[in-house]
C-alpha cells in the first residue's frame, strides 16, 4: 500500500486527557434511533439466590437476540427454526465453535454411505446410545464430546430442545463447566429456588450448570422466564445462548464500547495510550525487501487479536496516525446522531523515509532503519477504528459525514476536525451507497500477524511478485473491497 507522508513534516503526538479535547458531547436521543427497552417486569437473580423485578432502562447499546442471530447467520450460515430439537442445537455449537475437523465433516457428508464402524473409527470412535455413526448429527455430538460439552450415552438429539437443557450445553460450552462443578448443591438451590427448581429435581450436575449458567448471565435476563416456564427453547433464546456462548470465548465481536457510551472518548483514549508499534519481523523482512527495490511504496502490519469481527454489511473501517483526530471523529459521529460500535486496532505503517528530508529521529510513535542506499525505513505508529452501524443506512452517511468535516481540499481550510487529511482511508467490504472505488489488498499472513498493501486491482499481480516467499509458514491472498474515492485517487498517483 502507498503509505501517506502526513509525518515528514511533523509529530502528531496525542493529547494527555480526553476531558481537555471535548468538555461535553450530545447524547445520541431515541429518536435518533436509539430506543431503550423496559425491563418489561424480568426477574433478575443474584448469586445469593434474591429477586428482584427489573424496573431499569435497558442498555440501548446492549445486544440484543436479533444481534445475537445476524452474527450467526453472517458468520456461520447459522439459523434456528421455530421449534428447535436438541440436535440442531448441538449441530450449531460445534458449527460455531468451529469445533469439527475435517475428517468430522468428511464422515458426516459420508454418513449415508459409511459403515457405521468405519465412520466411527474416523471420529476417534465416540459412541452414543442413540447417535449412529449413520447420523447427521453424529459428527457435532462426536467433536462436543471430545471437548467435553457432551457426555456419552444417551443424547436425544430428535427431542425438542428445552430451555434449560440449552442452558446447560452453553455452559460447558463457554468454558465454564469447572466454575459450575464448584457449586454445592445448597448454592446451585439458592439461585434455582426463584424458578421453583433445585438440585433435587434436576440432579447435582444438572443443577450446577443451570445455576452458573444464570449467575454469569449467559441466559439473558428477558429470557429467563423460559427456565421458569421450564418451556421449550425458542429460536431468539437459542441465538443469545450461542451468541453469548461465543463472547465467552472471545470468538465474537471485539470491541471497546459505543459511540453513545459516556465514556468512549477515555476507552478510546485508553487503547491508543495502551497500544505499542506491532512487529512481526518475518513479515517485515519481506515487506522491507520490497520497499528497497522500489517493489512497493508502503505497507503495514497489523495484529490478528484486534479484529473486531463485525457484520460486513454495517461496517466501514477508517485509518489514520494521530488519536486527537479519532477523539473528535468519535464525537462528530455522536453529534450527528449516528450510533455504532467501536473497536481501536493499532497498525503499523512502513515506508521509505529519503535521507535528504533530514534526521528523522525516532520516538514512541515510530522508529526507523537506514538502508543500504542511505535512506531510511520508517515504521509508525497508527491505527484503525472499525465502525459497525446499527443500520446500513447509517453506513451510508458516513462518507457525506467525512467529505464534509474531516476531508482536506485547500490549506488552512476552516472548519474541519483536527489532523484532517487531503486524502483520508476508509473502506468496507461491501460497497456502501457513496463514492467508492474497488481496489485491493494483498496480504501475507503466518497465522497472528499480517501484512497489507493495498493496490490498484490492476497492480494486485505485480504486488503478489514482490511479496513472493517460499516460507512455508506465510500465506499470501489478494481480494478487493471497496475504498473511499479520494483514497483511490491517492492510489491513481493524485495528490488530493
Amino acid at each position: 500500500m502507498s503509505t501517506r507522508l502526513h509525518r515528514l513534516f511533523g509529530r502528531l503526538l496525542p493529547i494527555p486527557l480526553a476531558a481537555s479535547l471535548l468538555l461535553s458531547v450530545p447524547a445520541v436521543s431515541a429518536a435518533d434511533g436509539v430506543s431503550a427497552v423496559s425491563g418489561s417486569g424480568s426477574s433478575a437473580v443474584s448469586g445469593s439466590g434474591s429477586t428482584a423485578v427489573s424496573t431499569a432502562v435497558r442498555n440501548p447499546a446492549q445486544e440484543t437476540a436479533a444481534d445475537y442471530a445476524l452474527f450467526l447467520k453472517d458468520k456461520f450460515g447459522i439459523e434456528f427454526g421455530n421449534t428447535l430439537k436438541k440436535g440442531d442445537f448441538i449441530a450449531a455449537t460445534a458449527a460455531a465453535l468451529r469445533l469439527q475437523t475435517g475428517e468430522d465433516a468428511e464422515a458426516s457428508a459420508n454418513a449415508e454411505a459409511a459403515a457405521t464402524a468405519d465412520a466411527a473409527a474416523t471420529a476417534d470412535a465416540v459412541v452414543f446410545a442413540d447417535v449412529p455413526a449413520s447420523s447427521p448429527y453424529y459428527a457435532a455430538a462426536a467433536a462436543l464430546y471430545r471437548e467435553g460439552i457432551l457426555s456419552g450415552g444417551t443424547v436425544n438429539p430428535e427431542a425438542r430442545l428445552t430451555a434449560i437443557n440449552a442452558a446447560q450445553i452453553a455452559v460447558k460450552a463457554s468454558g465454564l463447566k469447572e466454575l459450575a462443578y464448584t457449586y454445592s448443591a445448597d448454592k446451585a438451590d439458592r439461585t434455582l429456588a426463584p424458578f421453583n427448581l433445585s438440585a433435587a429435581l434436576l440432579g447435582l450436575q444438572g443443577a450446577q450448570e443451570l445455576a452458573a449458567a444464570i449467575d454469569t448471565g449467559l441466559v439473558p435476563a428477558e429470557q429467563l422466564h423460559l427456565i421458569r416456564e421450564r418451556g421449550p427453547a425458542t429460536a431468539e433464546y437459542a441465538a443469545a445462548l450461542l451468541g453469548k456462548t461465543l463472547e465467552s470465548r472471545s470468538e465474537y465481536k471485539r470491541y471497546i464500547g459505543w459511540v453513545s457510551d459516556d465514556n468512549i472518548l477515555n476507552e478510546l483514549l485508553n487503547a491508543y495510550q495502551a497500544s505499542g508499534i506491532v512487529k512481526a519481523p518475518e513479515l517485515q523482512a519481506i515487506g522491507d525487501r520490497a520497499l528497497e527495490d522500489n517493489l512497493v511504496t508502503g505497507y503495514t502490519i497489523r495484529d490478528s487479536r484486534y479484529e473486531s469481527n463485525f457484520i460486513d454489511k454495517l461496517t466501514i473501517t477508517y485509518a489514520h496516525a494521530d488519536i486527537r483526530h479519532a477523539l473528535q471523529l468519535v464525537a462528530l459521529l455522536r453529534s450527528e446522531g449516528i450510533d455504532a460500535k467501536v473497536q481501536y486496532e493499532p497498525r503499523t505503517s512502513a515506508f521509505v523515509y529519503l535521507q535528504e528530508w533530514g534526521d528523522p529521529g525516532e520516538s514512541e510513535y515510530y522508529e526507523v532503519r537506514q538502508i543500504a542506499n542511505g535512506n531510511y525505513i520508517e515504521y509508525a505508529k497508527e491505527y484503525e477504528l472499525i465502525f459497525e452501524f446499527r443500520t446500513p443506512a447509517d453506513r451510508d452517511r458516513f462518507d457525506g459525514i467525512i467529505l464534509e468535516y474531516a476531508k482536506k481540499n485547500e490549506a488552512d481550510q476552516q472548519g474541519l476536525i483536527y489532523g484532517s487529511w487531503w486524502q483520508p482511508l476508509y473502506y468496507s467490504n461491501v460497497r456502501p451507497k457513496g463514492d467508492y472505488k474497488e481496489i485491493a489488498n494483498n496480504k501475507l499472513s503466518d497465522g497472528r500477524y499480517y501484512l497489507e498493501s493495498f493496490s490498484l486491482v490492476e497492480q494486485a499481480d505485480e504486488v503478489a511478485a514482490a511479496y513472493k516467499t517460499d516460507d512455508p509458514g506465510i500465506t499470501f491472498s489478494t481480494y478487493t473491497f471497496w475504498t473511499n474515492a479520494a483514497f483511490y485517487r491517492y492510489l491513481s498517483g493524485e495528490s488530493k
